[in-house]
């Protein structure tokens, strides 16, 4: 009996050391000679149909595999905080709920394949952060959403190949090099290796970055299947990705009218971008703080074309740096980058009328007058459109140039200025300067359906004075277009019009009055295409039109024909008489005579009505016979 209790406390022990393993599983420790281990389990029962609940809390690897299980509930295993390898594969797992990986912190690996999974919680990726390996092949799953790529940047091993993907969205290769902007690197240890093959991919410009990679060496994604092939479209059936060419299909590439403005304090500054690229992408601005600036105006003239304008007024000092202009579409992104200098005085303003003040802290006249443009250096010009109006604290022509060079104006202009008549001289005469150079025979040649040549004559300003063509439909100030130039070119090639169109062109020159820019009106072609084609038709419905109706006007006179006819007046009974019988005669050879010139051989005598009939009843029979001889012939003939 004491045995017997011995043995009982022993196996208590045992069991409270050693947790107990579920039924139609296998539980393995695998330990360490320095005391410390880990414990794998291995449920491969086919009869298994429910995830177990009493598994081991210090489980480290878990294998569900080739089990009747068909659904993964809620927090199936929240308690196993320790897990950090969870395999359920080749079951018939067709449901996963959402926060069904619960509590798993240290998850590493978790292999879903050889399963029914159409649809996947991609959001109870979160309960995972330390996930680097997800296994979904062999599924049936149709659609990765752009909410989950987030949760796929830790993870460097995806297995998506083997499922019913048409698609991917394009952000999804923006997370990894070189899609990322990051540079290239050759550590092996940050490969992230994707498995993509054996879906009916679509291909189009959202998957062009997945082909481009297909095409790609030495990058640090590596694909499984390199030779991945179209579904579709049809005319790209059965193409591999390394092949593929896809229509309609272009990166956005970006220009700037200028690479670096400098403007002075509290002046308006307009920054410019255009884009191309199909589909046509989408622009948008940014700080070099990555903040984006909402003050813009954009428009599209065209597929595959896009302009944005952003607007500064009165600008500050914290209004300098970098804004960059950002391009995207499913075909890939670019941007491009102006930088903003602020040249002023912090001690100093600039009232909005008189052009001049005096600061009593330094007992010194200082002028401010806009700045002069310095030839030697890189800087552009920042011009403002015509017909726009913009008020602000300076209502002066914005230009570019250095702090340095604007004081250094400043200064020698406040010294050579002395009152308001030098002022006012100094103005008059520039103003008369301006209008002594000036732009003139503005006139428009070589006009077509699109296009059209504009030409002028610079009368006394250099042959490299800038100049900015500005043209736009008629009364239509929101669709402007505009192309710099110099005055020694003399004409300038307007693109892109529409046909048949009145546009306005005016030609804007540096430093010139506002208001007395020489403008223009044409009207461009008609298309002749189109006009040629409506001058065919033209003629071929008329040829229709005319056969048909001979058509018709035939028909009807047949059928008026037969009217006409079918009521026609009956004819006289004499009339039938006549046409119906006809007279007899009888002939008899005349008796020979003496007389040498006979005139007649026969003689003619009238045929009774008795001897009429005999003949014609004769004649019909003898008709109707065959003689066996010439010389039988019909005595007489009706």
């Amino acid at each position: 009996m004491r045995q017997l209790l011995y043995v009982h406390v022993f196996l208590c022990c045992l069991s409270t050391a050693h947790p107990f393993c579920p039924a139609q599983c296998t539980c393995v420790f695998h330990g360490r000679t320095d005391g410390a281990g880990s414990r794998s389990v291995l449920c491969n029962d086919p009869d298994m149909s429910d995830i177990p609940v009493n598994v081991p809390v210090d489980t480290v690897k878990l294998r569900i595999e080739k089990t009747m299980v068909r659904r993964i509930p809620t927090e199936a295993f929240y308690y196993l905080v320790e897990l950090r390898y969870l395999w359920i594969t080749y079951n018939s797992i067709s449901s996963v709920d959402t926060a069904s990986f619960y509590n798993l912190k240290v998850l590493h690996e978790l292999r879903l394949d050889g399963n029914m999974i159409s649809i996947f919680p991609w959001e109870s990726l979160r309960e995972m952060p330390s996930l680097k390996t997800l296994d979904l092949h062999n599924n049936r799953i149709t659609n990765v959403p752009i909410d989950a790529i987030p949760y796929f940047l830790n993870i460097t091993y995806l297995d998506l190949s083997s499922n019913k993907l048409a698609t991917l969205p394009s952000e999804l290769m923006d997370i990894w090099p070189p899609f990322n902007g990051a540079p290239i690197s050759t550590n092996t240890s940050q490969k992230v290796v994707l498995g993509l093959q054996d879906n009916p991919w679509y291909c189009d410009c959202k998957i062009s970055k997945l082909i481009e990679l297909s095409k790609m060496t030495g990058t640090p994604v590596v694909l499984m299947d390199l030779f991945m092939t179209c579904s579709g479209p049809e005319n790209l059936a059965g193409v591999p990705f390394q092949r593929a060419e896809l229509d309609n299909c272009v990166k956005p590439s970006v220009m700037t009218s200028a690479t670096k403005i400098t403007s002075t304090l509290g002046s308006n500054v307009l920054l410019r971008c255009d884009t191309t690229g199909f589909p046509t992408p989408a622009l948008y601005w940014a700080k070099s703080d990555g903040s984006q600036v909402n003050n813009t105006v954009q428009e599209s003239p065209g597929d595959g074309i896009r302009w944005s304008i952003m607007s500064l007024h009165g600008i500050l000092f914290k209004d300098a740096g970098n804004y960059s202009c950002k391009a995207k579409n499913v075909a890939g992104n670019a941007e491009a980058t102006i930088s903003l200098s602020v040249a002023g005085d912090l001690g100093t303003t600039i009232p909005p009328l008189k052009p001049s003040i005096e600061t009593e802290a330094t007992s010194q006249s200082t002028t401010f007058t806009p700045p002069t443009v310095t030839p030697d250096l890189p800087i552009f010009t920042t011009t403002v459109l015509p017909r726009l109006s913009t008020t602000s604290a300076a209502p002066k022509k914005m230009r570019t140039t250095t702090s340095s060079s604007s004081q250094k104006g400043s200064l020698k202009q406040g010294k050579t200025q002395q009152g308001g008549n030098g002022r006012k001289l100094a103005a008059d005469e520039k103003s008369k300067k301006s209008d002594a150079k000036s732009v003139k025979d503005l006139k428009i040649v070589e006009e077509t359906s699109d296009t059209a040549v504009l030409l002028w004559t610079a009368d006394g300003l250099p042959n490299d004075a800038p100049l900015t063509v500005v043209y736009s439909p008629y009364d239509e100030d929101d669709s402007k277009r505009t192309l710099e130039t110099n005055a020694g070119i003399g004409k300038v090639l307007l693109e892109g019009l529409s046909s048949g169109m009145r546009y306005s062109v005016c030609l804007v020159a540096k430093g010139s009055a506002a208001g007395k820019d020489p403008c223009i009106d044409f009207y461009t072609l008609d298309n002749v295409e189109d006009s040629g084609q409506s001058q065919f038709f033209i003629i071929v419905s008329g040829i229709a039109c005319a056969l048909v109706l001979s058509v018709i006007a035939l028909l009807l006179y047949k059928i008026l024909a037969l009217y006409c006819k079918g009521h026609s007046t009956p004819l006289d009974p004499e009339e039938l008489e006549k046409d119906s019988y006809v007279k007899f005669e009888t002939i008899s050879m005349k008796q020979r005579t003496l007389n040498p010139h006979p005139t007649e051989l026969w003689a003619r005598r009238a045929t009774r009505e008795s001897e009429r009939m005999l003949l014609c009843s004769r004649s019909s029979i003898d008709s109707q016979m065959t003689y066996k001889s010439d010389s039988s012939r019909s005595e007489y003939l009706c």
